[in-house]
């Protein structure tokens, strides 16, 4: 690698690192020196007093134990419909996959929102037993147990496994399993010995990305679990904003921090093992669903995931255009009938006060937080895509790829403490400042538009660039005549990532966010911790609408989405 190759790609990274070093590692920074400088002998006893070893050791090993049993709850119901996508070619994939990836869009908030309307206490199955059968309470008790946590995060994270898992064994040579059969291996065998053995790193690489979002798991616990069960993450917002315990929760924090960076770092030196020994297009490797036993296979699997995937999400926009009592503070419903009450009601300001943001405001707040998120998030990716599929060594990607990669690690919440311990005095003085919230975002969606726009410009034959080159362009002209056109569908695809990213973000909105600009994540919040039907009805509309747009993006990702490169 030339020395002006190796300036050019150090050039186009410094946006993206001197990003980096401000918004995340400073403010992360921050949060070390503040834990340690703050633990004196005085201040020591009081931090235990609060937080006693026992108690970081319970939150720990819970948040440990949750997140294992989630991740390998996952595997089992990801890992049959990653084979059927990996293998085969069927009608209706496409649209399979599309809102497969709705769930992984959509925040956490509004999953449980899901299953509450599903299963909660006045979901629609209690409903429906207690209507069959004559009850009084409701016979399934789902909301505030460990199982509801379980089901949440194997609803959310699903679709990674289908992703990196099925991606890569859409690409894997068939005829590595043919041959296992010539030398008389039959279908166990050939899956034990000769499959298995080259899907692992793809299979550790998807458990471990699983395992570092259940780890982090901030919506789901809140909502879902109750106050029974606090995860790390948790633990870190209540002692952030219920007891403004700062040194507590930056220790709780550090601790956090520690864990997810040493998954980050398995997470990057597996990624790098996933390619298989022999890359196909997939239009070789797929098959049709010919035999009764692969046509079975395929009806079970996808009867399974429509199920599982479709029926949450149709129970939050039916429950949320269905009656409810507005004033007893229950959720039942008053009687059968359709109404957009609830809708209408977002808008509205009864109270008629100067000072009341009506959930409505947040929608607007919302894409405008999102567009700047997307433009900030393209300028700072985009050169750094160009650099790494055509510039960086293959050490210098490594290093930068588990750069970009820690914020997805890191905590939302560990964030938003980190900038209200960062950015409270000159010159970068942002504590009250909304911007705070598009930069946090785009740390966030960052790491997914670099990961859209290097697999689509590292696809670009290297001879339409040579062409360019002896017609005498530079390499301003070649990018943007020659590759810039043709990967207009994977920056658009990144774009839409950045903004459906961006609308449905809380963790560290919550704690950053300024009363008077809520976003709808933080809408959705504050209206379900208040009591009334009314309030819950306007926390579903809201949880819908958020849905339909998050399935709109998914949808259009996949449309748009370059099939050949085998990535994400």
């Amino acid at each position: 690698m030339s020395v002006i190759r190796k300036l050019n790609a150090w050039l186009l990274w410094s946006l993206p690192l001197v990003f980096l070093g401000v918004f995340f590692f400073y403010p992360l920074g921050v949060i070390l020196a503040y834990s340690l400088t703050r633990l004196s002998a005085f201040q020591a006893e009081v931090a235990s007093a609060v937080l006693p070893l026992p108690v970081i050791l319970r939150i720990l090993g819970f948040t440990t134990w949750q997140a294992f049993l989630s991740t390998l709850l996952t595997l089992l119901v990801g890992l049959p419909g990653a084979y059927l996508l990996g293998r085969y070619q069927f009608r209706g994939k496409a649209f399979l996959q599309a809102w497969m990836g709705v769930p992984f869009m959509m925040p956490a908030l509004v999953v449980a929102a899901c299953f509450d309307t599903l299963l909660g206490p006045r979901g629609w199955i209690n409903l429906g037993l207690m209507e069959l059968f004559g009850l009084t309470a409701p016979p399934i008790q789902f909301s505030n147990t460990f199982g509801a946590i379980l089901t949440a995060h194997v609803f959310y994270n699903t679709t990674i496994v289908l992703r990196l898992v099925g991606d890569f064994w859409s690409h894997l040579d068939r005829r590595f399993s043919q041959a296992a059969q010539v030398l008389g291996a039959n279908r166990w065998q050939t899956l034990r010995k000769v499959i298995l053995p080259l899907l692992t790193p793809s299979i550790l690489a998807a458990a471990l990305l699983v395992f570092m979002f259940d780890f982090t798991s901030f919506g789901v616990i809140l909502v879902l679990g109750g106050p029974r069960f606090r995860t790390l993450e948790v633990e870190i917002y209540y002692q952030t904003v219920g007891l403004f315990n700062l040194p507590a929760a930056a220790t709780l924090a550090i601790l956090q921090l520690a864990c997810t960076f040493t998954l980050t770092l398995l997470y990057t030196r597996l990624s790098e093992r996933q390619r298989p020994v022999s890359m196909r297009p997939q239009t070789y490797n797929q098959a049709r669903l010919t035999s009764w036993r692969s046509r079975l296979f395929a009806v079970v699997t996808v009867s399974f995931l429509t199920v599982f995937f479709i029926s949450p999400l149709a129970a939050l926009a039916l429950r949320s255009v269905s009656r409810l009592e507005p004033d007893r503070g229950q959720r039942t419903l008053s009687s059968p009938g359709i109404t957009l009450d609830f809708y209408r009601e977002l808008s509205a300001n009864r109270r008629r006060s100067l000072f009341y943001a009506p959930p409505a405001s947040a929608i607007s707040i919302s894409l405008a937080y999102a567009s700047i998120t997307v433009a900030l998030s393209l300028a700072l990716g985009l050169p750094a895509a160009w650099a790494q599929a055509r510039l960086a060594s293959p050490k210098v990607n490594r290093l930068f790829d588990s750069l970009l990669m820690l914020p997805l690690g890191a905590s939302a919440v560990t964030l938003g403490l980190g900038f209200i311990l960062t950015f409270d005095q000159p010159p970068l003085d942002l504590r009250a400042s909304p911007a705070l919230i598009p930069l946090a975002h785009t740390l966030v969606a960052l790491p997914f538009v670099v990961r859209s726009l290097a697999p689509a410009l590292r696809s670009i034959k290297p001879k339409l660039r040579q062409a360019a080159n002896v017609m005498g362009a530079n390499a301003w002209v070649q990018f943007t005549r020659v590759e810039l056109p043709l990967i207009n569908r994977a920056i658009l695809s990144a774009a839409i990532f950045a903004f459906t990213i961006s609308l449905g973000e809380f963790g560290a909105t919550a704690i950053i966010s300024r009363p008077e600009y809520p976003t709808i994540p933080v809408a959705i919040f504050r209206l379900l911790s208040q009591p009334g039907g009314l309030n819950y009805g306007q926390a579903l509309a809201l949880s819908t609408i958020l849905m339909f747009v998050s399935a709109a993006g998914m949808i259009l990702i996949q449309r748009l989405r370059i099939t050949e490169t085998g990535e994400f």
